[in-house]
């Protein structure tokens, strides 16, 4: 079985649909996972909730989601992700916000867990750090788990001869993750719709239960289009900027 593994799309359905072609075209995923942030910063906000909801996906909440529902304030973002929150709430229907208020901030699919965030602080915490990450594998109850959030590939190792208690590993396109079982592990796919890590290329991941492994994968998609897209619903131009630098 194949498990596609996406998070962080941000309403760039360019990018999404750049990803599933990709997966398509390399043995067609059997389930979806999404790790939140499925809406905010991009311009097609409805078209990407339609999507995830099509392809059935397995799906965990996100900062987004909350504050495009109202759940949450705008008062924690920056000015410019305020402002796309604000526009994207304006964007979806009564039934698109109905369904993502139904969205778990925490899910558990056999021996994974799935949250946006950390365990500790499920839709704001960023997992950047030793610290953070050590305090997150210690709520964790699966052998492994998925987060996003960070927008940066990612893999957390549990390590008792550490000491910091686990490693942290940046992911590069085509890095495969063995599922040993050694101490937990914690991966991060890194963003489809507004990678941070100074690759503009969307990111996923495809988790083969067989194999017992977890691939990333990065895919060019046409940026132009969603910039131009951005422009013309006149959102903040340093978002419609840094998807060309992948920042």
């Amino acid at each position: 079985m194949r498990i596609m593994i996406l998070s962080d799309v941000h309403a760039n359905l360019a990018a999404l649909e750049a990803v599933l072609r990709h997966a398509n075209a390399h043995g067609t995923p059997d389930a979806f996972w999404c790790l939140g942030d499925s809406v905010g910063y991009g311009p097609q906000p409805a078209e990407c909730v339609a999507r995830l909801k099509e392809l059935g996906a397995l799906w965990v909440a996100g900062n987004h989601e909350r504050a495009a529902t109202g759940a949450i304030g705008t008062e924690e973002f920056n000015p410019d992700a305020a402002a796309a929150a604000i526009w994207t709430k304006g964007r979806l229907s009564d039934g698109a916000r109905a369904f993502l208020d139904t969205l778990p901030e925490t899910t558990e699919d056999g021996d994974f867990t799935l949250v946006h965030g950390t365990l500790r602080w499920p839709i704001w915490e960023y997992l950047y750090s030793h610290e953070v990450a050590l305090d997150h594998l210690t709520l964790q109850r699966t052998p492994f788990s998925l987060v996003g959030h960070t927008h940066v590939p990612l893999l957390v190792m549990e390590d008792g001869a550490s000491p910091q208690g686990c490693e942290l590993y940046r992911l590069d396109d085509g890095d495969e993750v063995k599922l040993k079982r050694e101490g937990k592990l914690v991966i991060n796919p890194g963003s489809v719709g507004q990678p941070r890590d100074g690759d503009p290329r969307a990111a996923y991941a495809v988790y083969d239960t067989e194999g017992e492994s977890v691939v990333l994968r990065r895919v060019e998609y046409d940026i132009e289009a969603t910039q131009q897209l951005m422009a013309e619903a006149q959102l903040p131009r340093w978002l419609i900027d840094r998807l060309a630098i992948g920042r």
